[in-house]
């Protein structure tokens, strides 16, 4: 058992060296869009996303009724004037609108009609059962359940932009790669030579790359117009971008993995919260046992020509109320409670899958890379020694550059899901990975 907490402790000191803590949420000026990088376009993304946005407004709405719900614990006061004119023939209690003030009816103050008064009044719960301090933890609860949610549409904006990104990088890479290749194919045969069937031959493999040059160009607007999408720019926006388009990898092993994404997951930390909420609802439930010892007191200056006369008091009171529905309230309560422990568990087990997943996806793509980039290299170095050598007859030479480019195209397609599967890794973690 030491031995098992030992292990557990240094995996979380771990935490520090395997992640970047990256706050995007940083302002980025959305006129830039010139050579961003892929941080700036995540700050860029979020600072124009409104779902981000609006989180962001749900953490400042719940902060409030956090401050409101402290202020309970504060006396409340009043002041309050009146006026009142009246005719009765029989004695009367103004509403509590107008202070609750008792009228005697006509006679008592002459032939006068008329009634002033102004007050001041403060009431202060001594004690309300736990109420007053369980509506506090309840709105706390809610702000750290904002908060996860604010953390669970910025995780996703994040993940949505890093592969626009880097569908766009790729996009840019395989049209270079295919624009060379087919100004290597159109110089090496300019003038094509043989009989008509070896000709027919040669134009027809040109054609062919010029397709793959075409259709290259049409994946690269695509992949401009899903990243001003992801951007929520105009969609007549120029952007460009700039990044490093190689291999990534990852040294850390899944139960590291698993760990990390129990500890940083926000839709697990939402569920601890949800839990939490519902213990504090069974709580305010039962608080309502208990009665409410209030303290008030008033000062108030009366009379119908001047505010000669001075009413004072202090009272105590006690309030217990008295709910038909109590049991079935706490029985409620309570099926809440087990609905949230199991919802947290499912949860529990999706992340644990998800983590498990994606590992897997990103060992395979990160060894899968390196043997097609093997394999590329290999066929560049040939590549560059049989263009030197004259001349280029026959149709050997162009299905031989159709080989490259299938090859080349191949290892840029690695080298993008590599990317794509780091970075739904660092989603399922939670976090970003160094």
């Amino acid at each position: 058992m030491k031995k098992a907490g030992a292990l557990l402790l240094v995996l979380l000191c771990c935490v520090p060296a395997a992640f970047a803590q990256k706050e995007y949420g940083l302002k980025f000026s959305s006129l830039i869009n010139d050579n961003l990088t892929l941080e700036n376009a995540i700050r860029l993304g979020l600072e124009n996303s409104t779902e981000f946005l609006t989180a962001k407004q749900d953490i400042i709405i719940a902060e409030q009724k956090v401050s409101e719900a402290k202020f309970r614990y504060l006396p409340q006061f009043s002041l309050q004037g009146t006026a009142t004119l009246y005719d009765l023939d029989y004695p009367m209690v103004l509403p509590d609108s107008v202070a609750n003030r008792f009228l005697p009816g006509n006679g008592l103050y002459g032939d006068k009609d008329q009634f002033y008064g102004v007050g001041i009044t403060a009431t202060q719960y001594l004690y309300s059962g736990g109420r007053i301090n369980g509506t506090l933890k309840m709105a706390k609860a809610n702000l750290k359940q904002v908060q996860s949610r604010y953390e669970i549409v910025k995780n996703q904006v994040v993940l949505n932009i890093k592969k626009a990104f880097t569908n766009l990088l790729y996009a840019q890479y395989n049209v270079k790669l295919t624009q060379e290749v087919l100004n290597m194919a159109e110089k090496w045969y300019a003038r094509p030579t043989g009989d008509l069937w070896n000709q027919i031959r040669i134009r027809a493999l040109l054609a062919d790359l010029t397709t793959s040059r075409n259709q290259a160009e049409s994946e690269l607007k695509k992949a401009q117009l899903a990243m001003l999408v992801n951007l929520n720019k105009e969609l007549n926006a120029q952007i460009t971008i700039q990044g490093e388009f190689a291999p990534v990898k990852t040294d850390w092993d899944l139960p590291h993995m698993s760990l990390w994404a129990m500890e940083f997951r926000p839709e697990l930390k939402s569920a601890i919260y949800a839990l939490e909420a519902d213990n504090i609802a069974i709580d305010l439930a039962l608080s309502k046992r208990y009665p409410d010892v209030i303290l008030n007191a008033s000062y108030e200056k009366l009379g119908v020509d001047t505010l000669n006369d001075v009413n004072k008091q202090v009272s105590l009171a006690f309030r217990l109320p008295i709910p038909y529905n109590l049991s079935e309230q706490i029985a409620e309560k309570k099926a809440g409670q087990q609905k949230s422990s199991l919802r947290r568990a499912a949860i529990e087990d999706k992340i644990r899958v998800q983590v498990a997943e994606s590992f897997e996806n990103m060992l395979f793509w990160q060894k899968e890379v390196l043997d097609r980039q093997e394999a590329f290299e290999a066929l560049n170095k040939l590549l560059k020694q049989a263009a030197k050598s004259t001349p280029k007859e026959g149709t050997a030479p162009l299905e031989g550059l159709q080989d490259y480019l299938k090859a080349a195209q191949g290892y840029y397609q690695a080298i993008r899901n590599n990317h794509v599967a780091k970075a739904e890794l660092e989603w399922a973690i939670g976090q970003d990975l160094e």
